[in-house]
C-alpha cells in the first residue's frame, strides 16, 4: 500500500495492534498494511470466537501480559451465510428468531465483549483507538428503505455498544478513543451478493478500504470518541 509508512504518525513507534477477523477481505488488509508498521497480531475465526467469553478472557490474560496494545481493529461481521441459513431479510415475515441471534450474537454481542476485555488493556500514555467495522445501515434516522432487520439492529446495537463504552472509558481514560467504522461497499464475500447496483467507483478493493480508514484512524482525537465515522471521515448520524 503506497504512502502507508506516512500514515499512523499520530502512533508511537513500533506500536502494537489486534485485528480480530484478519482472514475476512477488509481485516487481511489491515493486517496487511500493518505489518510493517507495528507488532500486529491477526485474530482469525479459527484462533478466537468472540462469542466465546471464555476464549477473550483467556486471550485478553496472553495479550496483557506482553504489554499495552495501542489499536484494535474489529473487521469480524455476519450479514449472510448460506450454511447457517442467514440472509438479510426483504420483509418482516422473513425474520427468523435463529437467524437473528447469530447475527446478533456477532455483530453485537462479539464486539461488547472485545471492548470489555480489550479496552483495558490499551496505553494510557499513548494514543490508543478501539475501531469496530459497522455499517451505514445501522444508522436509525437515515434508515429509508426498511429491510435487512437483523443486520440493520444488530449494527444500530453495536453503535450503542460503541458509544456508552466511550462515555465510560472517558471517565477514567480520556486519552482512549473507541470508533465504529463505515467502509463503504467493499468488493467482499460480505457484499457480494449485493454489489450490482453500486457504481464502479463506489465498489472499494478490500485494500482501499483499509487504507482509508486507516486514514481516519490515524486522525481521530479524543473527542471523536463513541462516532460511527465513515471512510471518507464524515460522522454518520444515529
Amino acid at each position: 500500500m503506497s504512502g502507508m509508512t506516512q500514515f499512523l504518525s499520530s502512533f508511537p513507534n513500533h506500536f502494537r495492534a489486534l485485528v480480530f477477523g484478519a482472514r475476512g477481505g477488509i481485516g487481511a488488509a489491515f493486517v496487511a498494511a500493518l505489518e510493517t508498521r507495528c507488532q500486529v497480531s491477526a485474530l482469525t475465526r479459527s484462533d478466537i470466537d468472540i462469542c466465546d467469553e471464555a476464549a477473550l478472557e483467556a486471550l485478553a490474560a496472553r495479550v496483557k501480559a506482553e504489554g499495552p496494545v495501542h489499536l484494535v481493529v474489529n473487521a469480524t461481521g455476519l450479514l449472510h451465510h448460506a450454511d447457517a441459513g442467514v440472509q438479510p431479510e426483504k420483509a418482516l415475515k422473513q425474520i427468523s428468531a435463529a437467524s437473528m441471534a447469530k447475527v446478533l450474537a456477532v455483530n453485537t454481542i462479539g464486539p461488547a465483549l472485545i471492548a470489555k476485555y480489550f479496552l483495558p488493556l490499551m496505553a494510557r500514555d499513548e494514543k490508543a483507538v478501539m475501531a469496530h467495522l459497522s455499517a451505514r445501515v445501522g444508522s436509525i434516522s437515515d434508515n429509508r428503505m426498511g429491510g435487512w432487520t437483523s443486520y440493520r439492529a444488530a449494527k444500530a446495537a453495536q453503535n450503542m455498544i460503541v458509544k456508552n463504552a466511550a462515555i465510560e472509558t472517558a471517565r477514567r481514560d480520556p486519552q482512549k478513543i473507541i470508533i465504529g467504522l463505515h467502509p463503504g461497499t467493499v468488493d467482499t464475500q460480505l457484499s457480494a451478493p449485493f454489489q450490482g447496483n453500486v457504481a464502479a467507483e463506489k465498489l472499494f478493493s478490500p485494500a482501499q478500504s483499509a487504507d482509508y480508514l486507516l486514514r481516519v484512524i490515524d486522525g481521530v482525537t479524543a473527542q471523536d470518541s463513541g462516532k460511527l465515522l465513515a471512510w471518507d471521515g464524515q460522522q454518520v448520524p444515529a
